[in-house]
């Protein structure tokens, strides 16, 4: 028996629509307008988002005409076969054609329903129907899975459901050998919470998406669904010093003073794997940290990384970044341009520039950051820092060493010196600030073992 991907490389698969009305007369009819389509602009930072563009790039599935894939729509019957057979467009037909009650020979589906039904995937009811228009559950979807590619369990059927699945009771008794055995091959995906396979309810477009990915994937492949919701999946997590790629996106640059402690929040670039090639830590992940003094530099300490939503202890920190500018160099507006300032700079910085003004629009914001804003927000200047960001004691010192020129911040970063008034009560001495590359200097590398159990 060929494996799944064995069949998926002998012949390309032809075009599948999984979300068009089945009230259409063909489903296929704008096929020519969303050929090309792999992103969806519904799907970015959903849980499976991956999966979705890969098959969508391999022409497994597609989108509407509108830019949306609809992940959360249902799928039918009807649309499932044709989505089965262009998956799968080699798989032996191993039993005789059959002709379903409620299927007639000029149905849009006619020849899809029944190559799956020769070839194992999907079969009738006792009534002599098929059912085309029925919202497919999704213990038929693994059920159509497992016994097209005839795979059999190993062991205790109700160990492997009981073990794995909180709600083991519910899966109907046909279902049961075939579920088990899906789930020994973890082609089971349940979001959100792994323990629930919900056999009984309706299969998503994105959930049969995640079906097939862990269908058509090769062992030695890694999966494109986080392992948190692949059921059976072993435990997973990652080692210490695994570095983790990410970037502040708000800004080019974070300017900070030399002892300024500031909260940020940063991007995790890409997919963050364990040994088995299991996502542990998503692409877009948010991870919760702050900027804090480490000598005569600053350093990024994670303490948190959400995960779809979900909260989880993170150690890791980044590399000790001691580039400098000073407070004085006629260089550091441009740098401001593109910066965010953290409170501590901004405060410090306009002590520094003298009678100019700091408008903290993009500082990391503290409590009287914003008092001290107004205070200054009327005075004249050039808004040359437009862009910029500022530490709430940087951007108070700079503004003394500028003059009568203006730091405009969009954003200050809020740290424990952010209760000063910007104007010279927070570092009046200010005489250097510590510059930082959000795209390189961040970036983390973990302190301790991290997983998600």
């Amino acid at each position: 028996m060929m494996t799944p991907s064995q069949q998926w490389k002998s012949s390309t698969a032809a075009l599948l629509s999984l979300g068009l009305s089945s009230a259409l007369a063909s489903p296929f009819l704008v096929q020519s307008t969303v050929l090309a389509q792999t992103r969806f602009s519904d799907t970015t930072g959903h849980w499976a988002q991956s999966c979705i563009q890969s098959l969508a790039q391999r022409n497994i599935i597609n989108g509407y005409p509108n830019g949306e894939f609809r992940p959360n729509a249902p799928v039918t019957r009807a649309e499932y076969a044709i989505m089965v057979v262009n998956a799968f467009p080699n798989a032996a037909r191993s039993r005789s054609a059959r002709s379903f009650t409620d299927v007639r020979s000029n149905f849009w589906a006619a020849n899809a329903i029944r190559t799956a039904s020769q070839t194992g995937f999907l079969t009738g009811y006792p009534s002599g129907e098929f059912r085309p228009a029925q919202q497919i559950p999704r213990t038929q979807v693994l059920v159509s899975l497992n016994n097209g590619l005839g795979y059999s369990p190993t062991g205790s059927i109700n160990a492997t459901l009981g073990n794995t699945y909180a709600d083991a009771s519910a899966i109907p008794n046909y279902a049961r050998g075939a579920i088990a055995s899906a789930t020994q091959r973890q082609l089971v995906v349940n979001y959100p919470d792994v323990r629930y396979l919900n056999p009984n309810s309706r299969a998503t477009r994105a959930e049969v998406a995640a079906f097939l990915c862990q269908t058509l994937k090769n062992p030695q492949q890694a999966s494109l669904i986080s392992g948190n919701y692949i059921a059976g999946s072993p435990a997973e997590g990652l080692q210490a010093r695994t570095d983790i790629p990410v970037v502040y996106d708000v800004a080019k640059k974070v300017i900070v003073s030399p002892q300024e402690t500031a909260p940020l929040n940063v991007k995790v670039t890409e997919d963050i794997k364990d040994n088995r090639g299991n996502t542990v830590i998503p692409r877009g992940s948010s991870i919760l940290g702050e900027l804090q003094p480490q000598g005569s530099g600053t350093q990024f300490v994670a303490r948190e990384v959400v995960i779809d939503g979900n909260s989880y202890p993170l150690e890791a920190s980044s590399g000790i970044i001691t580039r400098t500018v000073s407070a004085r160099d006629p260089n550091l507006l441009a740098l401001a341009r593109n910066a965010v300032l953290g409170a501590g700079a901004a405060a410090g910085l306009s002590t520094v520039i003298g009678d100019g003004t700091i408008t903290a629009e993009k500082v990391l914001t503290g409590a009287a950051v914003g008092t001290a804003i107004e205070t200054n927000r009327n005075r004249p200047w050039q808004s040359v820092a437009r862009d910029s960001a500022l530490g709430a004691a940087a951007a108070a010192g700079l503004s003394a060493v500028i003059g009568d020129r203006t730091i405009t911040a969009e954003k200050i970063l809020a740290g424990a010196a952010s209760g000063a008034t910007i104007g010279g009560v927070i570092d009046p001495a200010l005489q250097e600030v510590i510059v930082i590359d959000s795209q390189t200097d961040l970036n983390l590398q973990l302190e301790h073992p991290f997983s998600l159990s």
